[in-house]
C-alpha cells in the first residue's frame, strides 16, 4: 500500500460531493437571470419546479463551505427579481401608452360626421 487514500476517497472528494447541490443552485440561478434577462418568461416559470426539487433534499443547516455559493445565487436570484420589476414596469407603461392612444383615437372618431351604413339608393 502506498499510504494514499484510493481515488474515490481523497479528502477533497466529500466536501466537493457536498457541494454539488450548491452549486446546482448556483447554476440555476444564473440561468433564471439569464431566462429574465432575455424575456423569455414561460421558460422562466417552467424552472420553479426544477428550483423544488434543488432544494427538497437540502440540509437545513448548509455546510461552511457552500456560503459563497449560496450568497452569490442569493445576490442573482435578486437581480433576476429586479429584472421581472423593470420589464413589468416596462410592459405597464406600454399598456399605459397603447390605452392613451386609442382614448386619443376614439376622441377624433367621434369628431367624424357620421353617415349611414347602408346605402338607401341602391
Amino acid at each position: 500500500m502506498s499510504g494514499r487514500p484510493p481515488a474515490d476517497r481523497t479528502p477533497d472528494a466529500a466536501p466537493a460531493a457536498s457541494l454539488r447541490p450548491y452549486e446546482a443552485i448556483h447554476a440555476h440561478a444564473e440561468i433564471e437571470l439569464e431566462l429574465a434577462g432575455r424575456g423569455e418568461l414561460e421558460q422562466l416559470a417552467a424552472l420553479g419546479v426544477r428550483w423544488q426539487e434543488l432544494t427538497r433534499e437540502l440540509p437545513a443547516r448548509p455546510p461552511a463551505a457552500a456560503a459563497t455559493l449560496l450568497r452569490t445565487a442569493r445576490l442573482i436570484h435578486n437581480r433576476t427579481r429586479l429584472e421581472l420589476i423593470r420589464r413589468r414596469e416596462a410592459l405597464l407603461a406600454d399598456i399605459s401608452t397603447s390605452t392613451r392612444a386609442r382614448r386619443a383615437a376614439d376622441g377624433y372618431a367621434g369628431q367624424l360626421t357620421r353617415r349611414p351604413r347602408l346605402d338607401r339608393s341602391a
